[in-house]
């Protein structure tokens, strides 16, 4: 049984990996304990990338979103915001799989959950697909995003400031 920290390792040098055959240059921070893991040079834009290990139940792929970090005062835990990381990557070892996906679409929730396959009482409200942020397609979406206007939001959602 592999701890976290080895399942994280082995989960940033796959995305590591995977990116570079997609052509992206792929930098690692010296220091270890920042808010991300990695970071992407797409489009001459640089984004910092947090590592996910997803693990696959049924037809859906989970990922915790929530960090745990001890402070002088004692333990924090967070979801990650725009100030810290652009996007999230994940790779589940259940299927060989990475996936790419921006902050601004998983903002404030603690779990990610990314479908294999529809479900089976034909739900589609609200049902993230893996295969809309699969490696090397979700990596050249989003440098397609990155060419036009980057996308930024505050900490307050830009539906709810005048």
């Amino acid at each position: 049984m592999l701890s976290t920290t080895y399942k994280g390792s082995i989960s940033e040098l796959v995305i590591a990996t995977e990116a570079v055959k997609a052509g992206v240059r792929v930098l690692r921070p010296m220091v270890e304990g920042g808010r991300y893991d990695l970071v992407f040079e797409i489009d001459g834009r640089f984004l910092r990338v947090q590592c996910k290990t997803g693990t696959l139940n049924d037809d859906v792929i989970t990922a915790s979103l929530r960090t745990c970090r001890h402070t002088p005062q004692g333990y924090v835990r967070t979801t990650y915001d725009a100030s810290e990381v652009d996007v999230v990557a994940v790779y589940c070892p259940d299927n060989g799989g990475c996936y790419l996906v921006p902050l601004a679409d998983v903002r404030g929730r603690g779990n990610l959950h990314l479908r294999l396959a529809p479900a089976r009482n034909n739900q589609e409200f609200a049902i993230t697909y893996a295969a809309t942020y699969a490696f090397p397609g979700a990596i050249a979406q989003l440098g397609e995003r990155l060419t036009g206007s980057q996308e930024v939001a505050g900490s307050s959602p830009a539906s709810s400031t005048k």
